[in-house]
């Protein structure tokens, strides 16, 4: 009875020394997973809004995280200052306030909407070219 108390005492701890293996591998798993669902995309997304509010200029409009819009008129280091409203009022605001450009996000908007339309015009062109050639072959058929 001894000897078998034995022997399963060291085939479980054969056991569980696999399954400590196991479990780091588990984790290793896991930390990627999350590293390619969470953190890699909120990484590329800051790196963007950096490189929209390093690219706003003279005469951009824009919109800040506080919701006021306005016309970029200066643009120093660290600072902006844009002017609001019909009273033409200047306001200072840090670069990290701007949320939106508003002229980035049109000029975006046309180059969509134009190469929409040139896709539209290439396939008219195609499928009137298509239609032609149907009617020749149907008539030299004939």
């Amino acid at each position: 009875m001894n000897l078998t108390w034995l022997m399963n005492a060291v085939s479980g701890s054969g056991t569980q020394q696999g399954g400590g293996w196991q479990m780091i591998l588990l984790l290793v798993a896991m930390v990627g997973v999350m590293y390619l669902t969470m953190i890699r995309p909120q990484r590329k997304r800051q790196k963007e809004e950096q490189q929209m509010r390093d690219s706003v200029e003279v005469g951009d409009e824009i919109t800040t995280i506080g919701g006021i819009l306005g016309r970029v008129i200066t643009v120093k280091e660290d600072s902006i200052i844009i002017e609001t409203g019909a009273d033409r009022t200047k306001l200072r605001i840090l670069r990290t306030a701007v949320g939106i450009n508003n002229t980035a996000q049109e000029k975006l908007a046309a180059e969509r909407d134009a190469a929409r339309k040139a896709q539209e015009e290439a396939r008219a062109t195609r499928a009137a070219e298509s239609g032609k050639d149907r009617k020749k072959s149907k008539k030299s058929k004939e």
